[in-house]
C-alpha cells in the first residue's frame, strides 16, 4: 500500500499542473479572476518594498511586482513553476525564484516587507504552520495579502470532493472564514478586504447580505492584514 505523503503528492500534482497553468496565467491576472490582486495589494503596500510571493505558479503576478518597483522573491513548491518563472526573469532587476514549502520557509526572521500569497493556503497539510511561517518572515508592522478560494469555486469542488470518497487529497478544508479568525487570534489585523465574485455574481446588488454569504458567493475572497 502506497503511504500518502501530503507534501511529495502536491508537488507531483503541481509538476503536472504546471505547463497548463503557465498558458493561462497572464489571462487570469491581466483580465481573468487575479485582475483586482495587483491593484488591491497597491493600495496598501508601497512601491520599493521587499515582497515574498508564496505559492508564485510560473511567476506572472511576481513579475508584475517587479515591473512595479517591488524587490521580489517567488517561492512555490512546484520545481517545474519555477523553471517556468526563472526562465522569464532576464533583465529583470529585484526579481528571484525559489523552490520551497510554505510550511517551512527558507527565509530569515522578519526578512520581508510584505507577502503575497493568492490560493496557496488552500494547498498546504498544516495551514496554521503555514500562517505561523509567514508571520515569522514579515517585519513588525509589516503586511500579509492573503486570497482564499471560495467554498464552491471550481478548484474546491475538483480536488476536495475525492476526499469522500476516501481517496488522498491535496487540497484543506480552510475557508475565508476560518482565516478570518486564524489569523487574528495569531498575531494579525485585518487592514482590509475584498471579494472577487463568481462568474455572473453581482457584489453590487448584494450588499444587503451577510459578509460570510457574499463569501460564499466568492471566486476568490482577499485579505488584507497587518503584523501587530
Amino acid at each position: 500500500m502506497t503511504i500518502h505523503n501530503w507534501l511529495l503528492d502536491a508537488k507531483k500534482q503541481w509538476n503536472q499542473f504546471a505547463l497548463d497553468w503557465s498558458k493561462k496565467s497572464q489571462q487570469m491576472w491581466e483580465t481573468g479572476s487575479r485582475q483586482t490582486i495587483i491593484p488591491f495589494f497597491k493600495d496598501h503596500v508601497p512601491s520599493g518594498a521587499k515582497v515574498a510571493d508564496l505559492g508564485c505558479g510560473d511567476g506572472y503576478g511576481s513579475l508584475t511586482l517587479a515591473s512595479l518597483g517591488y524587490h521580489v522573491t517567488g517561492l512555490d513548491l512546484s520545481s517545474e513553476m519555477i523553471e517556468i518563472a526563472q526562465s522569464k526573469t532576464l533583465g529583470i532587476e529585484h526579481m528571484s525564484f525559489v523552490q520551497g514549502d510554505l510550511a517551512k520557509l527558507p527565509f530569515l526572521n522578519q526578512e520581508y516587507d510584505a507577502i503575497m500569497a493568492i490560493n496557496s493556503l488552500e494547498w498546504t497539510e498544516n495551514p496554521v504552520l503555514a500562517l505561523q511561517e509567514m508571520y515569522r518572515i514579515v517585519k513588525q508592522g509589516g503586511y500579509c495579502c492573503i486570497g482564499i478560494l471560495g467554498p464552491t469555486a471550481m478548484p474546491r469542488k475538483k480536488h476536495s470532493y475525492p476526499k469522500i470518497l476516501g481517496e488522498d487529497v491535496i487540497m484543506n478544508t480552510l475557508q475565508s472564514w476560518d482565516l478570518e479568525k486564524l489569523a487574528t487570534e495569531n498575531g494579525w489585523e485585518i487592514i482590509a478586504e475584498k471579494g472577487i465574485p463568481k462568474r455572473g455574481v453581482d457584489f453590487a446588488k448584494l450588499d444587503y447580505l451577510e459578509k460570510d454569504l457574499r463569501q460564499s458567493l466568492s471566486f476568490t475572497w482577499l485579505f488584507m492584514f497587518r503584523k501587530k
